[in-house]
């Protein structure tokens, strides 16, 4: 029996390496790492490499059940073809074990409330983004100078990021400057690093 580790960031911006560490921590000879959204399985090579490495009587851990699936159903699906292979699935850090009735009942009520908070997420998200909408609109009939809500820019001005990390600014407030989002910043000063 061995343990075998999957572990996934979404963003440039997260630290893979603390799942990495968690994973061979808990026992894992072997693990497997990627940056991919976790609200599909779909393009996601490395969960379907661990998932076709894995054996009969073989461990699948990972350190939260986000880490391998946003969705209930997709989660659902990574486990049913774990258990057909006859591999239990560990979560190290919310105690979740499949080998036993009580953790596969416990996984599928975690996931339900982890895809019902990514929901409401979304929701609110949408509902402030139609309120600055409302807002500038109101401004503009009012006859006050508004700028009309764009959202984030479709592209990142790599040379504002630089003049503005030169003249002392963190990621935080370059992104607030920039109307960015902070790993886009982080990838554009690495980017910058690396030429």
């Amino acid at each position: 029996m061995a343990s075998i580790g999957y572990g996934r960031i979404s963003s440039v911006g997260q630290n893979i390496e603390a799942q990495h560490d968690k994973l061979k921590a808990a026992g894992c000879k072997k693990v497997f790492l990627e940056t991919k959204s976790g609200t599909t399985t779909d393009g996601r090579e490395q969960l379907a490499a661990a998932l076709d490495y894995v054996r009969d009587g073989d461990v699948f851990v990972v350190t939260r059940l986000d880490r391998c699936s946003r969705s209930t159903s997709d989660l659902l699906g990574i486990i049913k073809t774990l258990t057909d292979k006859g591999v239990a699935f560990k979560c190290t850090e919310q105690d979740v074990n499949t080998s036993g009735a009580l953790g596969k009942l416990t996984l599928t009520i975690l996931a339900a409330f982890g895809e019902f908070e990514n929901g409401i997420r979304r929701e609110r998200q949408m509902d402030g983004i139609s309120r600055a909408k409302a807002e500038d609109k109101a401004r503009k009939d009012n006859g006050l100078d508004a700028e009309t809500y764009r959202g984030r820019p479709a592209t990142i001005d790599a040379a504002a990021v630089a003049k503005l990390k030169s003249d002392g600014l963190g990621a935080s407030a370059i992104a607030k400057r920039l109307n960015i989002g902070r790993a886009s910043v982080y990838r554009v000063l690495e980017s910058k690093d690396a030429a």
